[in-house]
């Protein structure tokens, strides 16, 4: 039996196809298999490259991720060299591509890559807001409530963090920000990155959402100032109580979630155990008002 292949995730411009990875014109004519997000935005990518690609191309999105990894694992366990690329930036980053290298782990067929443009990178480098310690979150729900529940998660976050948005919800999502995280905590959209119209709009949030509120266009990166330090004196029971349901409502067991506000907080564990026990005896004693923990 012959070696197997090489998987190859290749980064694509974000915007300037001139920042295309110098590797990324040899990969693309090397491969023996293109796997591509879209077919026609690789065309276009490949002419301005003036690359002609020798291998086959196969579409790889969302869609048909699930029913084509194990196409790909096979041609990769007959020696093939599969190169992946998406739409923008790194594959598996917010794009497809996850599946394929999880495949190609349990298989241990070898996994490598060629470093190009990332939004992420870019966004933070470019927000003015420390970079030292961040986390990407991705897309956040389109649902207003789910949206709001999985910003109440990382209310609290010290780290900067980093979101992908659509144009034409990044006014809702702003605004729901604004209502989670406060209206004064300081943010960056950056739309449009490397392109003819790049434009960093920085301030605090609730200034971003009214001009959000005007109609924005392009790709957008948001990037939003971390949770200041807050003292353990500067916490109520209530504050406690609420950080544990927040956790308890996105799926941690009660352990989790009271260990994890501690930790957050600084404050021992007994004490946000004993403030969720006074909420749920509270609650129990006033069965009419339906708050509080169960």
């Amino acid at each position: 039996m012959g070696s197997t292949g090489t998987l190859v995730l290749a980064g694509t411009p974000i915007g300037d196809t001139a920042d295309a990875p110098p590797r990324l014109a040899a990969e693309l004519e090397r491969a023996d298999v293109v796997a591509a997000e879209d077919t026609r935005r690789l065309r276009r990518l490949t002419q301005a490259l003036g690359v002609h690609i020798q291998g086959r191309v196969v579409s790889y999105f969302e869609g048909n991720e699930s029913a084509r990894t194990p196409e790909l694992v096979e041609a990769l366990e007959g020696g093939a060299r599969v190169l992946l690329v998406t739409d923008a930036g790194m594959p598996s980053v917010s794009d497809p591509g996850y599946r394929l290298v999880a495949a190609c782990v349990e298989k241990d067929i070898k996994v490598t890559a060629v470093p190009g443009p990332s939004a992420v990178l870019t966004a933070l480098a470019l927000s003015g807001l420390p970079v030292d310690r961040f986390c990407f979150e991705g897309f956040l729900p389109r649902k207003a409530g789910e949206r709001l529940g999985r910003l109440r998660e990382v209310e609290g976050e010290r780290r900067t963090l980093v979101y992908f948005e659509a144009p034409h919800r990044l006014d809702d999502t702003l605004a729901a920000m604004a209502e989670v995280f406060g209206a004064e905590r300081r943010a960056a959209v950056c739309r449009e990155l490397t392109k003819t119209y790049e434009e960093v709009k920085r301030g605090p949030l609730k200034d971003l959402a009214a001009w959000a509120a005007e109609g924005v266009r392009g790709e957008i990166t948001v990037v939003v100032e971390g949770a200041p330090e807050t003292g353990p004196a500067e916490l109520d029971a209530d504050e406690l109580v609420r950080r544990v349901q927040v956790r308890e409502e996105a799926g941690e067991r009660r352990k989790e979630a009271i260990a994890a506000v501690a930790a957050e907080t600084g404050l021992p564990k007994r004490e946000v155990f004993d403030a969720v026990v006074a909420a749920k005896n509270a609650a129990r004693q006033s069965p009419a008002d339906g708050k509080g923990l169960s």
